[in-house]
């Protein structure tokens, strides 16, 4: 069965609207939980403009499953990772101005300094995964600086519609088979709703799906425990199809 891990940073970007108390993602987490997330992901940027480090400290001392901690590569985030101990760690790009992660990192690029990175962490006990394209390329290239796992963006699949969707549906199968060939761990993510997440949920061996936005969208007219479900439903549908 696909894992579902809920992304609980836009609880936090409406409290930081007001800079305010609520609503608390801690409890937004906490609710996911009791319906049905078997993980809960919440990224730390450098500019701190969801989360906060109170919220990453309160998760890791109540969130009894899976906690995934989305960061930048940076000198902070190894330090902030090593001292929390969160369950795993996902290296995304960030930059101070999209409002949202845009795509998967530039493996190739920034392989001398991630392979530092990932070192550090891993040596700290704490399992890593790179957030990709769905490439062949980066995933090779992650494999090769000594990642666990990788999480196959599908923003452009997510982004597109009709016989265009279906070519980068292709294109994540073949991410996801290629990865597993080299033996790493395979989740997905980004941009993934209620439409649209059964297709990707059917593909042989993924382990999870991590989203966000479209769960906490739904929440705020259903709830979160019901939102949450009901994705949960979606993916077991789509696993049992297989």
């Amino acid at each position: 069965m696909v894992l579902l891990g809920v992304n609980i940073d836009h609880v936090a970007t409406v409290r930081q609207a007001r800079k305010t108390f609520e609503p608390d993602p801690v409890m937004a987490a906490t609710l996911a939980i009791i319906g049905g997330a078997d993980g809960i992901t919440v990224h730390l940027r450098e500019d701190r403009r969801h989360a906060q480090d109170r919220d990453l400290k309160i998760l890791r001392d109540v969130v009894p499953c899976e906690l995934n901690l989305e960061m930048a590569a940076t000198e902070e985030m190894i330090e902030i990772a090593l001292a929390v101990k969160p369950d795993m760690v996902t290296i995304v790009p960030e930059k101070r101005q999209e409002l949202t992660t845009e795509g998967g990192l530039n493996v190739l690029d920034l392989r001398d300094s991630l392979k530092e990175v990932i070192k550090k962490i891993k040596d700290g006990g704490i399992p890593v995964s790179l957030f990709i394209n769905p490439d062949r390329v980066d995933i090779e290239c992650s494999k090769k600086i000594g990642v666990d796992m990788v999480e196959i963006h599908t923003g452009y699949y997510s982004e597109t519609r009709r016989q265009a969707q279906l070519k980068e549906l292709e294109r994540i199968k073949d991410a996801v088979a290629y990865a597993l060939n080299m033996g790493l761990k395979v989740n997905a993510g980004h941009g993934l709703n209620y439409y649209n997440v059964k297709r990707v949920a059917a593909i042989r061996g993924l382990r999870g799906l991590y989203i966000g936005h479209s769960i906490i969208s739904r929440a705020v007219l259903i709830g979160i425990e019901e939102a949450v479900r009901e994705m949960k439903k979606l993916i077991k549908e789509a696993c049992m199809d297989v």
